[in-house]
């Protein structure tokens, strides 16, 4: 049987994991004991037999179900060392997975009722960050994400903070949740701001909705980067404008499967994207709720769409070439790339 290169040890940027969905499951569990959390039966069976929930969010409902879980395992976060203890974490499983990078996602709106207000509660997750840098030595930054479903008027407010704090670690700007509800050009005026203070703009797109949803995050919000974006493969005019501009997508086959966007790992359009030239990211997403982090997206690229090694190792280029860490950061982890790939097998 011929070995294979071990993906852990494969140095990559982890651009898409968002905040609550960072967690380990023992964390919840034991968060929710502490403070006399009721969590929905189906997540703690999920998180004691260690099989993610059953969820498929192409329907409202679906959706609907989803928030509910996540809104349930958020609201076990009251404490500023909850959030030190959450952003620890994960930085740990990142660098068990290889990461040398990683860029978390977080709307601090969730979290200010409990910590403070807006302001508290964003310092509080950048303290968390500074913390965990220093004792594990990965590098991590913040992209603040406005939500979907709330005012445009607060994801204007939400830019500002952001560029506000853009020397204290957040890098770029986002737009989560339910992407079949609101416009992308209703957050124009958001993203303008946060481009306008130097951020980079990630919204999601392309993962609910089609291709149409990906163009908007283009036309409408100029992104950098795009959250997910698997759609894009449906419309070959758009993998070609994704390619020439070099746009990242951000690209989490495990949640694509969990959601019910594609039946299986090898619907997951990877290879179409990726041959297209389309720059990929490939990200855990949630792995609270869907069961797998970084080095497993990884995996199903080898084993469901027959990723070779050296592919693989372009994946991780791609993704590091498409974060916003500092050159002398990305030159590291592209030499280890280079090392891991000419390491023998054997």
């Amino acid at each position: 049987m011929e070995r294979v290169r071990d993906l852990s040890l494969l140095p990559k940027a982890h651009l898409h994991l968002h905040f609550t969905g960072s967690m380990r499951p023992a964390t919840v569990l034991e968060l929710a004991d502490k403070y006399g959390v009721r969590l929905p039966e189906t997540l703690t069976d999920a998180l004691t037999s260690g099989e993610p929930p059953s969820l498929r969010a192409t329907d409202e409902r679906g959706w609907f179900r989803f928030q509910r879980l996540y809104d349930a395992a958020r609201s076990c976060l009251r404490e500023p060392e909850d959030i030190q203890r959450l952003v620890r974490e994960a930085a740990e499983e990142d660098l068990k997975d290889g990461s040398g990078w990683l860029e978390i996602q977080v709307d601090p709106t969730s979290y200010a009722p409990r910590l403070g207000g807006l302001i508290p509660a964003l310092e509080v997750i950048l303290d968390a960050v500074d913390s965990a840098r220093r004792d594990t030595g990965l590098g991590i930054r913040v992209l603040v994400a406005a939500n979907r479903m709330k005012h445009h008027l607060d994801a204007r407010t939400l830019a500002r903070l952001a560029v506000r704090y853009a020397d204290r670690g957040v890098i770029g700007f986002g737009l989560s949740n339910d992407e079949r509800r609101g416009m992308a050009r209703d957050f124009d005026r958001a993203f303008a701001i946060a481009r306008e203070g130097g951020l980079l703009s990630a919204p999601h797109g392309g993962e609910l909705s089609g291709p149409a949803s990906v163009r908007d995050c283009l036309d409408d919000l100029e992104a950098d980067r795009i959250g997910h974006g698997v759609r894009a493969a449906e419309d070959p005019r758009l993998l070609r404008r994704l390619a020439d501009r070099q746009v990242t997508c951000e690209v989490c086959p495990a949640s694509n499967v969990a959601l019910g966007v594609y039946e299986k790992a090898g619907d997951v359009p990877l290879r179409k994207l990726f041959d297209a030239g389309v720059p990929l990211a490939l990200g855990a997403d949630d792995p609270l709720l869907f069961g797998s982090r970084l080095a497993a997206q990884y995996e199903i690229a080898r084993e469901h769409h027959g990723f070779t090694d050296a592919e693989l190792a372009e994946l991780a280029r791609q993704s590091v070439r498409g974060s916003a860490a500092p050159e002398a950061v990305r030159a590291e982890l592209l030499a280890g790339i280079d090392r891991w790939l000419t390491t023998p097998t054997g």
